[in-house]
């Protein structure tokens, strides 16, 4: 069995570290807390592997077999560059660091280039499952080149989440190909949440309903296409009692939405890209104006309260709660087109040859996306469908079954105050997607105009010309 480092033992790390004994590996620990890891150890200690405790670098260094692989699991930037600066005087060639933290893929290609030039090598891997999936079974993306890959391959598929026996661990290519997938699975996160959020809305301002009426509403869709991870935790999260007040515990948790960058970063890549990202950036900004409590209840008061009660205007509540689901399906088949549009322009872009198919394999477990989409979508990928997933029949009739209800839905929402930037973002995009004839004639035309940028005519393309306006 592998014998591995790993520098970072909070949370995530100590998780990760128990998991891979649980699996029969060993594990020398580094943390600038001995304790912590000394209880670590301690309630690992039945586990097949072992938990070795290092009281520093030196001594994580001497305890590992050589050629050396280290994982690290430290916050993303300066921790993580001050950990390698450590790292790189005391390893000998051939020797292997594995950043799975959440880094921007631009600098994990940088750290490939800078620590392949001392002759090390470095994998970056973005890792997807919170504390519970580091503990029981993630999913993980690998970038980086494929002989360090199989250094760590055994391991890491050890420790991952399965689905159906296949491991949810995979290398997709080289430099940041691993933590850009892992980005473009956080702004898919992103927008997922936002769309559950939305309907939460609709559901409790609109529709007068309870806590305890959402989450019954979440758990039957757990029954249809919307069977997924966040479905299933929306259901738990709105069912909670609060042991203090005896309420709902959604009532009271503040209504500011954090977040670490990862999906603010997969807009910007994706506008980089050229490829549409209306899903993931109306995620963005909701959660940048949730933030922005304090200037939200001056408005309020300027203003007056944005949602109204909407009974009726969807029909009974059943059909109202019909349509939601059919909204939250076509959403949420947009978000994912939306997701590998962006991973298949990155992958021509930068000449990484991703594998989508295996990509969906990879999020069917232990990921927070995880969904019965994904097992459909790797099919489709498989079988040489369309990039476009929009164009592949089983989604194609998906998105014709369930439009109307979007449309529907968001309509109703806009005209009693409701926020639905998400769910408005998914139908725009479709609309625009589906539009042969678009009106981007106009904005060639002012272009040219005020800048004579040219155009081309329909009737002899590929020749650039100016309007008469500039006769």
């Amino acid at each position: 069995m592998a014998h591995l480092g790993l520098i970072g033992i909070g949370v995530m790390g100590a998780a990760f570290a128990q998991n891979l004994a649980e699996e029969g590996h060993s594990v020398s620990m580094l943390d600038r807390t001995i304790a912590k890891m000394q209880a670590v150890a301690n309630e690992g200690k039945d586990l097949k592997g072992d938990l070795i405790v290092c009281a520093d670098a030196q001594a994580l260094i001497d305890s590992l077999p050589k050629p050396r692989s280290i994982l690290v699991l430290v916050p993303a930037g300066g921790p993580l560059d001050s950990v390698i600066d450590m790292l790189i005087p005391m390893l000998d060639k051939g020797d292997l660091i594995a950043d799975l933290g959440n880094s921007n893929y631009k600098n994990t290609q940088a750290r490939v280039a800078k620590l392949e030039a001392v002759g090390l090598h470095f994998l970056g891997m973005g890792i997807s499952g919170g504390a519970e999936g580091a503990r029981h079974g993630p999913s993980i993306m690998a970038g980086g080149s494929k002989d360090s890959w199989a250094r760590v391959k055994g391991p890491l598929q050890d420790a991952a989440a399965a689905f159906e026996g296949d491991p949810c661990c995979d290398w997709f290519g080289p430099g940041g190909s691993g933590h850009f997938i892992k980005m473009i699975h956080n702004g898919i996160e992103y927008g997922d949440m936002q769309q559950i959020a939305e309907t939460y809305g609709i559901m409790r301002d609109g529709l007068g309903m309870k806590a305890g009426e959402i989450a019954d509403v979440f758990k039957g869709w757990m029954k249809g296409p919307l069977n997924s991870y966040l479905i299933e935790i929306a259901g738990e999260v709105a069912a909670a009692v609060d042991p203090k007040t005896g309420g709902p515990v959604l009532d009271i948790i503040l209504d500011k939405a954090g977040q670490k960058g990862t999906g603010r970063w997969s807009v910007i890549e994706a506008l980089h890209l050229g490829t549409p990202a209306s899903l993931m950036m109306a995620a963005v900004e909701a959660r940048n104006i949730s933030a922005a409590k304090d200037s939200r209840l001056e408005m309020e008061a300027a203003f007056g309260p944005s949602p109204e009660v909407m009974i009726g205007a969807l029909g009974t509540r059943k059909a109202a709660i019909d349509a939601l689901e059919n909204a939250m399906i076509a959403a949420k088949v947009c978000a994912y087109v939306q997701g590998f549009e962006v991973l298949k322009r990155a992958s021509d872009e930068f000449e990484w040859d991703l594998d989508l198919a295996a990509i969906a394999r990879v999020w069917r477990a232990g990921c927070i996306i995880r969904s019965v989409f994904l097992d459909e979508i790797s099919d489709v990928f498989d079988g040489g469908g369309s990039s476009n997933l929009a164009l592949a029949p089983i989604f194609q009739q998906r998105l014709k079954d369930t439009m109307p209800d979007l449309q529907k839905v968001i309509v109703a929402g806009i005209s009693h105050g409701q926020q639905v930037p998400a769910l408005y973002g998914a139908l725009g995009y479709h609309n625009m997607r589906r539009t042969g004839q678009s009106t981007a004639n106009m904005i060639q035309g002012l272009r040219d105009y005020f800048g004579a940028h040219t155009f081309e005519r329909v009737d002899d393309l590929g020749v650039a010309v100016n309007g008469p306006w500039h006769d």
